[in-house]
């Protein structure tokens, strides 16, 4: 199996990972930036443990690449806050929306960053995903909450589009682990000067939640995406990643008997054939 194939694999695979992100929004009952603190500080532990145990290399380069690194550890640290805040002051659907406008983004963003024009299969795929991640809400309304919600979602998409252009224009060289490991410390690092919350005072199922949300929803998938685009463009990861919804709301169905209706069904057709195109050019 070549790398290319491998690092389609691994994306495919973290989304699925990622797909259970949301729903710690709502059980964990902190802010948003104490989530982030927490969640990033115990990810960059277990990411440590384990690339201090295969004996791989984790120092960087040069000072340019530390540069590059911390640039891309603030745009984690705002895309998780900004994340994590849009589904508490709306809903998970709505969060997730907003954010995964960060495959338009992208598919704008990395041509320019190349001096390029975008393809218009790119730009197909990309309207294609947006409508369908649309058509996974049906009952969707411009209310307050909603509008905050679609406000830090954007931002939050922002943040995650250029963090991925970045990673894969200038830190590329870096394994995903090796990158996730500095990203997430230095995020955990620059959110935990604003932690509400008393870390002692926390119950010890908070902590079962945080990390369970660290190791699994964090450090492993975050590490196989950031691997994947030694491969792959961050346009084709983003438009891939656009399956995280379809795959939550299948989990939702599975875990929780939440059925999805046949708009919800329409538009996880509409994103799995945009995100299958893409495949098939990558």
């Amino acid at each position: 199996m070549d790398e290319k194939r491998k690092s389609l694999i691994g994306l495919h695979a973290s989304n699925i990972l990622f797909a259970g992100t949301g729903l710690f929004s709502k059980l964990i009952p902190l802010p948003a930036i104490d989530i982030t603190a927490l969640r990033c500080l115990m990810a960059a532990g277990a990411l440590l443990v384990i690339i201090t145990l295969i004996k791989r290399k984790v120092l960087l380069a040069g000072l340019r690449d530390w540069l590059l690194m911390g640039l891309a550890g603030l745009l984690m640290c705002l895309h998780w806050v900004t994340f994590f805040h849009a589904m508490q002051v709306s809903t998970v659907a709505v969060g997730m929306i907003a954010l995964y406008t960060y495959p338009i983004i992208t598919v704008f963003l990395e041509p320019c960053w190349q001096g390029q024009r975008p393809h218009r299969a790119d730009l197909f795929c990309g309207a294609a995903v947006l409508a369908g991640v649309c058509l996974l809400v049906p009952d969707f309304s411009l209310r307050s909450s909603t509008a905050l919600g679609l406000f830090w979602g954007a931002v939050s998409a922002l943040a995650f589009a250029l963090r991925n252009v970045l990673q894969r224009h200038c830190l590329a060289q870096y394994r995903g682990d090796t990158s996730m490991f500095y990203q997430a410390l230095i995020a955990g690092l620059a959110a935990l000067p604003f932690v509400q919350h008393d870390p002692g005072s926390l119950t010890l199922s908070i902590w079962v939640q945080l990390g369970l949300l660290a190791f699994f929803c964090t450090a492993v998938p975050h590490s196989m995406f950031a691997g994947s685009l030694r491969e792959l463009k961050a346009k084709t990861a983003g438009l891939i990643g656009c399956l995280m919804p379809v795959y939550g709301v299948a989990l939702a169905w599975l875990v929780l008997g939440e059925a999805p209706t046949l708009t919800t069904v329409f538009g996880g057709l509409v994103i799995v054939g945009a995100a299958a195109f893409e495949s098939c050019r990558a």
